[in-house]
């Protein structure tokens, strides 16, 4: 079966519906991964979650680790270090600021992809780009303004990690070929939680009093955005363009704002709520620009 037989066998809404709950398992980690820091420390966190998702993982490939080589334990390693980076940079800036206002800084990967394209490959960055990039940028001072501590550590750690997502989404395009994703996923998790173990040994171990709320955290965080979102991006994502994914995982930081609102008792500042909604427009705007083009192109192309 062709890919073309393979999407048509696929509904648009169903995938977009499977996307967009991934946008919400997404968002979800932000909250549930501050609920899981009152038990236990950002950086313990980070390594327990990702030792219990390559576990689960182990369990799921299974039948498949026979067919574990070299060169997959090598792709995915090196990918697996740029997604430790980012999920430590993550834990560490999540726990100096709001769930929302880390949602929103995150999802500026978008614009960073173009820019590091630019600077490592020379690749052209458009006059509109650098008009979405300065408008980021606007959304930032409001975001800074609009609070009394400004734009603090745990947010320039979280637009670090966001920096470092960019950069793992680029690795994987550049670095994967045609392995095997279940496989690769393994050893990208495995990786992170090996250096999560280097972190744990070297900090002090903390006394910690885990109890269901935080396992339950903990549980969450290492089943529905790792596990469950990387089986459904892996599976479904094929059958939209990267515009369309692109501009429906935007979400990601609504759902994280919904939920820090909810759950976390958070509020924002009109200001704050106003760069946060500039950020939303810079990272959302080109990609949806892209989405009408592509859409146009298609219907110009139609007998």
């Amino acid at each position: 079966m062709n890919m073309q037989q393979s999407t048509a066998t696929v509904s648009t809404s169903r995938v977009t519906f499977v996307l967009v709950l991934t946008t919400l398992f997404w968002g979800g980690s932000f909250v549930f991964n501050k609920i899981g820091f009152r038990e236990i420390p950002p950086v313990h966190f980070f390594f327990l979650r990702f030792s219990l998702a390559t576990f689960l993982m182990a369990l799921i490939c299974a039948r498949r680790l026979p067919a574990l080589n070299r060169t997959i334990i090598k792709r995915g390693a090196l990918v697996g270090i740029v997604l430790a980076a980012t999920n430590l940079v993550f834990v560490l800036g999540l726990a100096g600021t709001s769930a929302s206002r880390a949602g929103f800084l995150n999802n500026l990967f978008v614009l960073f992809i173009p820019l590091i394209s630019f600077v490592l490959w020379r690749e052209r960055l458009s006059p509109f780009m650098l008009f979405w990039i300065s408008l980021a940028v606007v959304g930032l001072w409001e975001l800074a303004s609009g609070s009394a501590e400004g734009f603090n550590r745990g947010d320039v750690l979280s637009t670090l990690c966001a920096l470092f997502i960019s950069l793992h989404i680029l690795v994987v395009s550049r670095v994967l070929k045609d392995d095997d994703v279940w496989l690769v996923s393994l050893v990208q998790f495995a990786t992170v939680a090996a250096t999560g173990l280097v972190l744990a040994l070297v900090l002090p171990w903390p006394a910690m009093s885990v109890g269901l709320t935080g396992m339950g955290a903990l549980v969450y965080c290492a089943v529905f955005p790792t596990i469950i979102c990387f089986t459904l991006q892996n599976t479904y994502q094929r059958y939209v363009t990267p515009t369309r994914a692109g501009l429906i995982y935007t979400l990601d930081p609504v759902w994280s704002m919904l939920g820090g609102m909810l759950l976390l008792g958070e509020r924002l500042t009109h200001r704050e709520l106003f760069g946060c909604l500039l950020i939303l427009c810079a990272v959302a705007g080109p990609l949806l620009v892209k989405l009408l083009r592509e859409r146009t192109s298609t219907y110009m192309e139609a007998p």
